[in-house]
């Protein structure tokens, strides 16, 4: 096999990565709150119901913005209905999932949550303007964020939480452009609402952060025209649009799976040039970030059956999928696609937390473990702390049936503050070895100090409540560091992290 190479140059970077690129998501939906976060009566089960051994794993995983509280969720969300004394908190039908909410965890519990697994966890909230609109966004924000004196300000203190959230970061909705949400609506349509919106939030706090919604994937018909529709009208009033992308194997395709990442790139290029084309035309030095703020290998096409074949349950099994190691190695080529425009990518959630499409599952009354896919997200959330270099490869390429020739290679580069690098590498190639060379240029570095890979004999391999370790990255020995050049070897379909010090 070809050498794949590439150069890295403290000269030449593309960002310092933003802390929010590592955020999660926690919906209602099937188990992620419901025995997931939330179980009282566990045996880990703090006094709040909160389970110990999960906020363990969050911890360890290295989570930061946690977006709140959906997804389709919060197109018929009623945040009144998730606030003050549990026993007297109403049950909802839930649309999106077909599901019954019982609201015994909601936004004060949200928040100690975020506060229990530590100052990192910062709350990222959105705001339904699918059933909804702005006087009930204004009515969460006073609540939420003003300290007393006010109707709403002074309820959320008689119930108990007398300090304010703070919460900064809001969503203005959720995928409004999809035809499957509650309350969905045309881009003009949506444009003005979350304009009005935004100012009326705005005139509440200036420093608000907003997030617009974006289109809910590359491949929507109405993609790139919704963008530019709703910056149009929201161009000056919000500091993000979002992006959602999942991916899975189709039709035995597992050569187009292992080259999603070219996809992700390809769609955060787009949005970049449509907010660009607006803020161009109506003159603006502003420049708008992206918000990818939903992403995961998702097997989608499962779904809606899955659904369908639900009678208004309690946070019922759904979307529970198991990850292999194929799964974890493109999951990880997705983070580095992230990686690759922290310039524009200053948000990411990983979708979802636990249990649901997550890195961590958990069982009622058992025990909690790690998916494959928790080991490149703890390690990048890790050692992806930074200054981004640019890489740009010179890699051997493979075929694909969606994505044409795409590169054995994919990787990136992070640079800390102490001036170690760390290379994050995966190789898309299901037979072959790769080796790997890198030229190192005005990098004082004298030393691999380690060089971890994700990858099994069998690509299928998978951690279950039967098998919870079965997968772990391990060591990779012989890659070597020497006279400005690191050499290593990338083991068939793997994802490696390789630290230079």
């Amino acid at each position: 096999m070809r050498t794949a190479r590439f150069t890295l140059d403290p000269a030449f970077t593309v960002a310092e990565v933003n802390p929010r690129l590592f955020g999660s998501f926690v919906e209602h939906l099937g188990r992620c709150v419901y025995t997931g976060v939330y179980e009282p009566g566990h045996p880990t089960a703090d006094e709040a119901g909160l389970r110990q051994d999960v906020l363990d794993l969050v911890r360890e995983l290295g989570v930061t913005a946690i977006r709140y509280p959906g997804g389709n969720f919060v197109s018929g969300y009623k945040w009144e209905d998730s606030v003050g004394p549990v026993e007297d908190r109403p049950r909802r039908l839930d649309l999106a999932w077909r599901s019954t909410e019982t609201n015994r965890f909601g936004l004060s519990e949200y928040i100690a949550f975020l506060k229990k697994i530590g100052p990192q966890a910062e709350p990222m909230m959105a705001v339904n303007l699918g059933t909804r609109g702005v006087a009930e966004a204004l009515e969460l924000q006073e609540y939420a964020n003003h300290p007393s004196g006010t109707a709403l300000s002074d309820l959320r203190v008689e119930h108990g939480d007398k300090d304010p959230f703070g919460i900064r970061l809001w969503c203005l909705g959720n995928e409004m452009d999809g035809p499957w949400q509650t309350g969905h609506k045309t881009a003009e349509e949506y444009g003005r609402v979350a304009a009005e919106t935004a100012r009326a939030m705005r005139q509440i706090d200036p420093g608000v952060e907003l997030v617009a919604c974006g289109s809910s994937g590359q491949a929507m018909e109405t993609f790139a025209e919704w963008e530019a529709t709703v910056l149009k009208e929201t161009y000056d009033l919000v500091d993000f649009i979002s992006l959602h992308a999942y991916y899975e194997p189709l039709d035995g395709d597992v050569d187009s799976f292992l080259a999603s990442a070219v996809d992700m790139e390809s769609f955060i290029e787009n949005v970049v040039a449509t907010c660009d084309h607006i803020g161009a035309r109506l003159k603006s030095k502003k420049k708008i970030n992206l918000s990818f703020d939903e992403w995961n290998v998702w097997y989608l096409s499962r779904t809606d059956a899955e659904v369908a074949a639900l009678d208004w349950p309690e946070a019922p099994r759904l979307l529970e999928d198991n990850y292999s190691v194929t799964d974890a190695v493109v999951f990880g080529s997705l983070l580095i696609a992230l990686l690759r425009h922290a310039d524009r990518v200053t948000v990411a959630c990983l979708a979802q937390l636990v249990n649901v499409i997550a890195p961590i599952m958990t069982e009622p009354g058992g025990p909690a473990w790690r998916q494959t896919t928790f080991f490149p997200f703890a390690a990048a959330s890790r050692y992806g702390r930074g200054q981004v270099l640019d890489v740009r490869v010179d890699s051997p390429t493979y075929e694909t049936k969606k994505y044409g020739e795409a590169d054995l290679l994919h990787a990136t580069a992070v640079r800390a503050e102490d001036g170690t690098v760390t290379v994050f590498a995966v190789n898309r190639s299901r037979t072959d070895a790769l080796p790997l060379d890198v030229a190192l240029n005005g990098l004082d570095l004298t030393e691999v100090v380690e060089h971890s890979a994700l990858a099994d004999a069998d690509p299928e391999a998978r951690n279950t409540l039967a098998e919870p370790e079965r997968v772990v990255p391990h060591p990779v020995d012989g890659t070597a560091l020497d006279g400005g050049r690191l050499t290593a070897t990338l083991e068939p379909l793997s994802w490696n992290v390789i630290r230079l010090a």
